[in-house]
């Protein structure tokens, strides 16, 4: 089993383009299902990244991810 803790601050790789997505920051809950809808990585901002608002996040869907590994967590984005 895997805890929220755990998931938290893995580093997210899109395996379509070996490029680095960014941390994860936090996840998507479907609260009526019971499930995990999917992954958060904060939208990039710069220096000041504290100036960005949680609308520019980006959410990765549950079905995109591929593996959850002890660093990092794959994912298949044909775009990003």
């Amino acid at each position: 089993m895997l805890s929220t803790d755990k998931l938290k601050n893995k580093e997210v790789i899109n395996i379509h383009d070996g490029r680095s997505l960014g941390f994860i920051y936090d996840i998507e809950v479907n609260l009526e299902a019971g499930t995990i809808d999917g992954i958060v990585i904060p939208a990039e901002k710069g220096i000041f990244r504290f100036f960005g608002s949680r609308e520019d996040d980006f959410v990765i869907k549950w079905d995109r991810i591929r593996t959850i590994g002890d660093d990092v967590v794959l994912v298949d984005l044909d775009t990003f």
